[in-house]
């Protein structure tokens, strides 16, 4: 679990109730999947983190945990100020359920084209939803934070997700060292799809540092158009700051359609209902792993819950 850091400021009235939601963000399990491997050489394993099992329901709650503890302990998020930062769905909805456990108001800039129900979601958390040019995806997004950050700076406080340390950290210091005890250190690849890249980027100079032999395979769309939300292009899309591009061992780049038929299997076959960026790294990780050897463990990211996409069409196709 995320400790909690200590604080110089902050909305002392709700200590008590915040630090109890946020002692359950992290240790999620680890699990095995047995159906969709079916093809793969018996000693070889994909793993799955399930990251949807947090509170807020995806991976974003530990780096946004991090960005607003950061936050209060350098001083530059107090009482009185409101978070602001460009997302695409899954990090909004985590600063906006901390937002309200903490007594912060939280503003976002997202892609119009985001899906409906993480727009309910974020509005049910009293966020305010400021909704940016579905074509310029989560680019454009961060483009109008910034402007709004530069003309108010004392009214915000700027969490910038794709260039604070204190994302790629979050996973440094705890997905990372998770994997590494739940797999007792034989996690032989990581795979993690690229948005921010704070989870390949934290998780994978983690894991990096605590065995050098461990591969890491960062996973994109395969082209600047397509239906993985939240993941990048990144060969057209603004680098995000935190972004190593030393650290990926090997690329994988994914359809859309392969991650949405993916997606329907991890429920229908695994039971595990998430989101088509986590289809998309099962997709990528099932790829890699058949060209392994025996024993190998691959591990890889549920990013989020299918609950989050229920209005898409690809769930019945």
């Amino acid at each position: 679990m995320i400790a909690e850091a200590e604080i110089q400021s902050g909305p002392q009235p709700n200590r008590l109730r915040a630090s109890e939601l946020e002692s359950q963000i992290g240790h999620t399990p680890l699990l095995r999947l047995r159906r969709v491997t079916a093809n793969l050489p018996a000693d070889v394993e994909v793993l799955v983190k399930a990251e949807h099992l947090n509170p807020g329901g995806s991976v974003k709650d530990r780096p946004a945990l991090a960005m607003i503890l950061e936050g209060e302990r350098s001083g530059r998020l107090y009482p009185g100020k409101i978070i602001l930062d460009a997302t695409s769905g899954n990090t909004g909805i985590a600063y906006a359920m901390l937002g309200a456990a903490r007594g912060y108001p939280v503003t976002l800039c997202l892609p119009a084209n985001a899906s409906d129900e993480r727009k309910r979601i974020l509005r049910i958390h009293g966020a305010e939803i400021i909704e940016t040019d579905p074509l310029q995806g989560s680019d454009g997004a961060q483009l109008l934070a910034r402007e709004m950050a530069a003309r108010d700076g004392t009214k915000y406080f700027y969490a910038d997700q794709y260039n604070n340390d204190a994302n790629w950290r979050a996973h440094y210091q705890t997905t990372g060292p998770e994997i590494w005890q739940q797999t007792e250190g034989r996690i032989s690849h990581f795979v993690a799809g690229l948005g921010t890249c704070g989870t390949f980027t934290g998780a994978g100079r983690r894991l990096k540092e605590l065995s050098p032999s461990i591969r890491l395979i960062s996973m994109e769309p395969d082209s600047p158009i397509h239906g993985l939300e939240g993941l990048k292009h990144l060969p057209t899309s603004r680098m995000p700051g935190i972004f190593d591009p030393t650290l990926a061992d090997e690329q994988i780049e994914i359809a859309t359609e392969e991650a949405q038929a993916m997606t329907r299997r991890l429920a229908r076959e695994e039971g595990l209902f998430v989101g088509v960026s986590a289809g998309a790294n099962v997709v990528a990780a099932l790829s890699l792993a058949r060209n392994l050897g025996p024993g190998s463990v691959v591990v890889t990211i549920l990013c989020d819950g299918g609950e989050r996409y229920m209005s898409e069409h690809f769930w019945t196709e």
